[in-house]
């Protein structure tokens, strides 16, 4: 009973703030009826992710996976999205105290001889709290707060009904929310069982075993278990404040770009929420990847396909690239190939006699991403999480070093993938005749 009443106000709550945000946003656009395509981009990214914080933490990662899709959604959107943070004020020390009581052995729960009762980092599933280990080592414990699962649930039964709402308008199923929700709703599922992130740790540190200087922070086995991780406390500097990093630049620059590669064109197995905040660069010059609770795998059918499509971007082969999206591409509802490719074309006939390291992935990877939602041509989620990945990698390693080049150094990679990987799945449709 209690539970259906919550829900109920929980309702009422996400509502107005809804249709709220919905009146400022048609009120801020009426008064400045002259806005161009730019400031409306901006407008309505502000007032959305205004409205997602408002509405609470599932709220507000929703909007970071949305963030993660340029194909679908508008550039001054997504930088409005892409500030969104996921931190919530700590919950009591008393509860976690309780949670780790309930879910370590007496054995393994003695071994934690000291725990910091202030939290390092606390987001909507989790805390972190730094702590001491019998032997002395310094460790970083993860606890789940107890109340996360029921209003995790709660929040999706809600954005269930809201999505079905939306999907109602003709102009936004384009973005196709249902997808979207039922994609996010499994990562949130998985984010609660802490098992699953200490898998993805584990294989992880397997494939950068292989890399020098690339690293995971190390598990404490007997003391994880469904709600609490603990691992060794990594020391570093945020990769959000690469400034600071004293010496190592180089090595750390060609070390993220390795990791990247190495997850997109070879394991096929992608850190998901990677943004410098989950990245810490160590004064020896390690490169370090925290927070593993989402990752995104790419099916071995479509690692080649994908490397020939990253293939065309870095050689800048419009008619190629083109050809790969729209062959490949979930859906292409209504979609002029032609126009669409004579616009892909068109944008790559803009970098003609430069050199390719003259020209930033970044700006690639954004205009054609720009040319993809123009035309509704809606790729793989997948791939845009890889594209997420290769431009945080780019964009960390020119501010540490701009001299190292990431696109030249994946096509040993590409090349590789190209020639021994599996082979690619079939093409789901033809090009249509003139």
């Amino acid at each position: 009973m209690q539970s259906a009443v919550l829900l109920t106000f929980r309702f009422f709550w996400v509502f107005w703030v809804f249709w709220a945000a919905v009146y400022r946003w048609a009120a801020a656009r009426a008064v400045a009826a002259h806005l161009g395509p730019e400031q409306e981009e901006h407008l309505a990214g502000t007032e959305l992710a205004r409205m997602l914080e408002r509405l609470g933490a599932t709220y507000v990662k929703f909007g970071q996976i949305l963030s993660t899709r340029p194909d679908l959604i508008p550039p001054g959107v997504i930088a409005a999205l892409s500030r969104l943070q996921d931190a919530v004020p700590p919950g009591p020390f008393s509860a976690i105290d309780e949670t780790l009581s309930r879910e370590l052995s007496a054995t393994a729960r003695a071994r934690l001889v000291e725990i910091d009762e202030t939290p390092i980092a606390a987001a909507s599933v989790a805390q972190v709290h730094r702590g001491r280990l019998d032997t002395g080592e310094a460790v970083a414990v993860k606890v789940q707060r107890p109340e996360a699962r029921t209003q995790i649930e709660r929040d999706l039964i809600l954005m269930g009904l809201g999505v079905r709402f939306l999907n109602l308008f003709p102009q936004l199923r384009p973005l196709s929310l249902p997808g979207a929700l039922a994609r996010f709703s499994k990562a949130m599922h998985d984010q609660l069982d802490f098992r699953l992130e200490a898998g993805n740790n584990r294989r992880f540190a397997a494939s950068f075993a292989e890399i020098d200087g690339v690293e995971v922070p190390a598990l404490h086995e007997d003391l994880c278990t469904a709600q609490v991780l603990t691992m060794e406390l990594v020391e570093g500097v945020r990769a959000t404040e690469p400034e600071k990093v004293g010496g190592h630049r180089t090595e750390l620059a060609r070390r993220g770009g390795e990791a990247v590669l190495k997850m997109v064109f070879e394991d096929g197995f992608v850190h998901a929420d990677l943004h410098p905040g989950n990245i810490l660069l160590t004064a020896d010059g390690h490169f370090v990847l925290i927070d593993l609770g989402l990752v995104a795998e790419i099916p071995d059918d479509m690692l080649k396909p994908w490397c020939l499509t990253f293939m065309a971007l870095a050689q800048r082969n419009g008619e190629e690239l083109a050809r790969l999206f729209y062959v490949y591409a979930p859906s292409v509802e209504d979609v002029d190939y032609y126009a669409f490719a004579g616009e892909i074309v068109e944008f790559f006939d803009g970098f003609y006699g430069k050199a390719l390291g003259e020209v930033e992935v970044s700006v690639i990877v954004g205009g054609a991403m720009a040319v993809l939602r123009k035309h509704r041509v809606v790729i793989d989620p997948v791939y845009t999480v890889v594209n997420i990945a290769v431009l945080v990698a780019e964009g960390l390693g020119k501010q540490l070093d701009p001299s190292v080049d990431l696109v030249e150094m994946a096509f040993p990679y590409l090349v590789r993938a190209i020639a021994c990987g599996p082979e690619g799945k079939p093409p789901l449709r033809e090009i249509p005749e003139p």
